[in-house]
Parts: C-alpha cells; sequence; structure tokens
C-alpha cells in the first residue's frame, strides 16, 4: 500500500466517526491553543516593555524601599518611605532633570452624574516630564499651587471621558469631586501607549502630593521616577540620590542604604524576568494538556484495534504485512496529532486575538511556538500511536478472523 492509499484509507477510517474523532483530539487542540495563546502574550508583554524604555528614554531611574530580606526584617513589618523633604532636596540636584514622587490610592471621582473609581496620584509639578507626558490642553502645577496644597487636577485622557460623558470639549476650570472634596480641572494629558509595564488604562487623575498628604490623608511616598539630565549624568544622578536619602533619613556611615536605585532598564529586565519564569510555568501546565490528549489518542486506537480485529484479520490472510498494518494505525494516530495541531494552533490565535481586543493587552505572534506547538502535536500522536499500531501488527491472522 502507497503513502496515499495509506492516508485515503486512514482519514476514512477517522471520519466513520466524526464525534468521536474529535473528542479524541480535543485535548490535543486544548493544549495547543493555550500553548499559543500564553505564548503570544508572553512575547507582546516583552515587546510593551521595550516599547515603555524606548518611550521613556534610557535616563529613568526608578526609587524603592529596600525590601526585608531577614526573618527579623519581615517581622518588623516596616518599610522606609520617602518624605517630601526627600523629594525638595532631589530636586536641588544638578544631575536630576525632573521627578515623579507618587503618592496613590482609589478614590470615587465624580463630576454630576457621573462617577468612577479612580487612581488618585499625589505627584510634583514636572511629573509629565519625567513620564514623557504630553499636554492636550492646560498646565502642570505651579509652585504657589505646589506650596498652598491647592485642590487643582490634572486628567490622564480616559478619565475626561469617563468623568465628562464623552463631553470633554472645555473641560479646563470644572471642579470635579475626589472623595467629596472639590478640585479644579487645570490640565488634560494626551493618550498615553497602553503597555504592560505601566499597565495603564489613561484614566489616572493626577493632583498636587502636597494636597494628597494635607486633603486626602496620604502620608507615604511609596516611589520615585528620576530622569537624570541626560545618559552620561546616570551614574552621578545615581550616587546623589542615595547620598541626599541617607542625610535626610539621618543614616549612620555603618547603616546599610534604605533605599534602591535602578535603571529602567534593570527594572524591565526583572520584569520581563518574571515574565519568563511564568510564561515558562503556564506553557509546561498547557503542555500536559498534550498528554492527556496523547492518551486519549491511544486510548481511541487501543478500542479501534479491538472493533477493527476482523479487518485485520482479512488484510493480513490477503497478503498484508505486520509492517503494513503498524503503520496504516501509526497514520491515523499521526493524522490525529496532526488535525488536534492546526486545530489547536487556529483557536490560540483567535483566542489571542479575542484577549488582545478586550484585555488590551499586547500581544505578539512568532514562528517558533507555532512550529513547536505543531511538530509536537504531531509526536505526541507518534508516540502515543506506536503501542496501538505494534499491537494490530502482532495479531495473528487465523486469532484476527475468529474474533467476534
Amino acid at each position: 500500500m502507497n503513502v496515499m492509499e495509506t492516508i485515503r484509507v486512514s482519514m476514512n477510517s477517522l471520519t466513520t466517526n466524526k464525534m468521536r474523532s474529535f473528542l479524541t483530539i480535543l485535548g490535543i487542540i486544548i493544549g495547543v491553543a493555550a500553548v499559543i495563546a500564553i505564548m503570544a502574550i508572553g512575547n507582546g508583554s516583552k515587546a510593551s516593555i521595550k516599547e515603555e524604555i524606548n518611550k521613556l528614554g534610557n535616563n529613568v531611574l526608578l526609587v524603592a524601599p529596600v525590601m526585608p530580606m531577614t526573618e527579623e526584617e519581615i517581622n518588623q513589618d516596616t518599610l522606609p518611605s520617602f518624605t517630601w523633604t526627600d523629594v525638595e532636596a532631589l530636586e536641588q540636584k544638578s544631575s536630576i532633570a525632573a521627578m515623579m514622587p507618587r503618592i496613590s490610592n482609589s478614590s470615587k471621582a465624580a463630576w454630576g452624574r457621573y462617577n468612577y473609581n479612580a487612581t488618585i496620584v499625589g505627584t510634583s509639578a514636572s511629573f509629565y516630564k519625567a513620564k514623557k507626558f504630553s499636554f492636550a490642553e492646560g498646565r502642570t502645577f505651579t509652585n504657589d499651587e505646589m506650596d498652598k496644597r491647592r485642590n487643582v487636577a490634572i486628567l490622564e485622557s480616559q478619565a475626561a471621558v469617563r468623568l465628562f460623558g464623552g463631553d470633554t470639549q472645555n473641560v479646563l476650570g470644572r471642579t470635579i469631586q475626589i472623595k467629596q472634596i472639590p478640585f479644579k480641572v487645570i490640565g488634560v494629558l494626551n493618550t498615553q501607549p497602553v503597555t504592560n509595564l505601566s499597565y495603564s488604562t489613561n484614566d489616572q487623575i493626577y493632583i498636587p502630593a502636597t494636597t494628597m498628604m494635607n486633603r486626602l490623608g496620604e502620608k507615604n511616598i511609596t516611589g520615585l521616577e528620576v530622569s537624570a539630565k541626560s545618559p552620561g549624568l546616570m551614574g552621578q544622578a545615581q550616587s546623589d540620590i542615595l547620598e541626599s536619602l541617607r542625610v535626610t533619613h539621618q543614616l549612620k556611615p555603618s547603616e546599610p542604604d534604605q533605599f534602591q536605585v535602578m535603571s529602567l532598564s534593570e527594572a524591565a529586565g526583572a520584569a520581563s524576568g518574571v515574565d519568563n519564569i511564568m510564561t515558562s510555568l503556564l506553557g509546561g501546565v498547557a503542555a500536559i494538556s498534550l498528554v492527556v490528549g496523547g492518551i486519549g489518542i491511544m486510548n481511541i486506537m487501543m478500542v479501534s484495534v479491538i472493533e477493527r480485529t476482523k479487518e485485520i484479520g482479512i488484510r493480513k490472510a490477503i497478503g498484508a504485512k505486520p509492517r503494513d498494518i503498524m503503520i496504516q494505525f501509526l497514520s491515523e494516530a499521526v493524522i490525529f496529532g496532526l488535525l488536534g495541531g492546526m486545530l489547536g494552533v487556529v483557536t490560540g490565535i483567535g483566542a489571542s486575538k479575542i484577549i488582545e481586543a478586550t484585555a488590551h493587552m499586547t500581544i505578539e505572534f512568532t514562528i517558533s511556538p507555532i512550529l513547536y506547538s505543531f511538530l509536537s502535536s504531531a509526536g505526541t500522536g507518534i508516540l502515543f500511536g506506536v503501542y496501538p499500531a505494534y499491537k494490530a501488527a502482532r495479531l495473528k491472522p487465523i486469532d484476527a478472523l475468529r474474533y467476534e
């Protein structure tokens, strides 16, 4: 029997019971689809991180408290926090161009009948420079507004849409309510690209950090984002930050730093490393579905051998060799795997597109996981089809013909 004839007979056998064949390859479909979707999300996340770095530039430093490492430090349950004195001291450093301190909470923001649960960010007047934001209209906070803790607010683009119901023309000067406290809108930011690193939904509201601490009761600055004046001054800026924080926090020479400074590239590398680990773990879980699908193929092939025992006996009686029988059943198992792989690839791409549209995540397909998944599904068919094919090939013609 030639190759084309073997494939034709195998396809006829599989299409005899379409529902059983579909249920057999369902595990393969799910496994391949999951691998494709997970890898696409992981690749998209890495691409978003690179995009964020390119957008913000290579002169950005992130400052955060040193996390507790020993059991004693963990039991103390206290993290050092930034103060406004820290911010004012750092603003005097010649190596620093702009800075974005961050105090945030989630509060109800409202205007008339429109409201939503917004992320309120207390920050400095130069925050938009550190974040490379631009204004669609309006301005940033003045020194007077910062010093006198004025109730003024700057809206991200979607915050304006959500607060004003789409009526975003001439919003400057309107008064919104944050925690039932009135705030005057003085600026609206342009829409920012949504990336997996920033997790922004473009609906945050920015107010002076001094106002945040005085009016909304948030006292702790949780992080700083600092822009050095140039990439060449990154090292100097990092040293200036650590030195200044040691002075303002009155640390002794023998005491360790309470804060750590990382470049955006280092932070992105850490985030990418976590993404890689999660992608690998989830990919491994998804690959288990391929094994489950393979067991399903082996199970149905064993049933097929029993159901077609007499057919095997007749073929052997008219001259078919054990090799022909083995190739026949093995080809059916491989076709199961290939069909499951093809449908899984299509399903995975479709699921990824749905996730991209609904969750606003960046999805990126590469040929490697698609090819890997497709070949793995074919390999699964071979691996789990060998034993049933071997059993069929070993049947003796006389015993097979007697089988009822």
